[in-house]
């Protein structure tokens, strides 16, 4: 039986794919696995024979995917192309803070589906869905190269909520107590507003931070911009949202990405001030990340001064970011990559 990753398994069923003679040994491989250690010669306390024999097996891999390339720019952010077992490449980001905290930046899908027009990956077609351990080996991919990761962001290539039943296996993965033991308050989900796969997280019980990209409450605008809207629109994202803060007690982010000449005025604040009510939100502003594929514009600072004087009028609570990765393409919809057509 060819195995193409360990990764995503608990230890039982790594002794059980693994033919282990020895339960323990499969408890001994899952943690040098969460301590970022993809060879079994590292393995040190398994026993010669046995690293000897599984290196040998032709049809066992520890991994699937392998890092091709690698770039940062000034802001120490760095992105990282993996190539997968078919030939489809993804990308995914490590960000650094200025403490010093890392986040892994994950993609979910090869493209996405969604059209978000302000966003590169929209404009690749969806080549396929991640499966759960391609979600995983990203972020041990970046703790080889880059050392302890501290939060985990899934917002790299594609909508994680259109896959998400490989994202709640990575989720409880990640979280596991005897694995790496994540809080789910340092493992945030974004999603430009795929209701049915909220409804579907939020039925696991997994309390996750959630970032909703709004970019407007403008219902014309946001249409226009995020084809999503047209099929799960402003009042039922918001009925939706609700109930998920209602479950989990937890401040939600909402991310506007902010559109030159677009989505910057007075009444695109008032309207998110009526649109904000009843919910405990941050708005997190992202001046749009300029792509030679997309046609807007970034916004100048007197323009995101204007409208950041009009949000604190309306008493809205909101971070203005500037956004790491910009230099590598790494920064919010800027990832993309041309993938061989078959």
């Amino acid at each position: 039986m060819i195995i193409n990753s360990l990764y995503g398994l608990k230890p039982k069923e790594i002794a059980a794919k693994l033919n282990l003679s020895k339960k323990f040994q499969g408890t001994q491989i899952f943690e040098w696995l969460n301590r970022g250690v993809i060879s079994f010669d590292e393995m040190s306390n398994l026993s010669k024979d046995l690293r000897s024999s599984l290196t040998e097996d032709d049809e066992i891999r520890i991994v699937s995917s392998k890092v091709i390339d690698k770039q940062e720019d000034e802001t120490g952010a760095v992105k990282i192309a993996l190539k997968l077992l078919d030939g489809k490449v993804i990308e995914t980001v490590l960000l650094r803070d200025k403490e010093g905290l890392q986040t892994a930046c994950l993609s979910s899908q090869v493209g996405c589906a969604m059209g978000c027009k302000f966003c590169r990956t929209g404009t690749m077609r969806l080549e396929r869905n991640l499966e759960s351990f391609e979600i995983i080996e990203q972020f041990f991919h970046l703790v080889n190269l880059f050392g302890k990761i501290d939060h985990i962001v899934f917002m790299g290539m594609g909508e994680p909520l259109a896959n998400v039943d490989s994202l709640i296996v990575a989720l409880q993965y990640f979280h596991d107590p005897k694995g790496l033991n994540m809080s789910y308050r340092r493992i945030t989900i974004s999603t430009c507003g795929l209701v049915p796969g909220l409804k579907k997280l939020q039925a696991c019980g997994l309390p996750v931070k959630l970032a909703v990209s709004l970019v407007t409450a403008d219902e014309t605008i946001r249409s226009s911009l995020m084809p999503i809207n047209r099929k799960y629109d402003l009042r039922q994202l918001k009925a939706a949202v609700i109930e998920w803060q209602h479950e989990f007690k937890r401040r939600v982010t909402f991310e506007c990405c902010l559109i030159k000449g677009i989505n910057t005025t007075e009444i695109d604040a008032r309207k998110l001030y009526f649109f904000c009510n009843n919910i405990d939100v941050m708005l997190n502003l992202i001046p749009f990340n300029e792509a030679a594929e997309l046609d807007f514009e970034t916004p100048d600072e007197e323009e995101l001064d204007q409208f950041c004087s009009y949000l604190d009028r309306y008493g809205l609570s909101y971070t203005r970011r500037f956004s790491r990765g910009r230099g590598v393409n790494g920064a919010c919809g800027q990832l993309a990559v041309k993938q061989e057509r078959d």
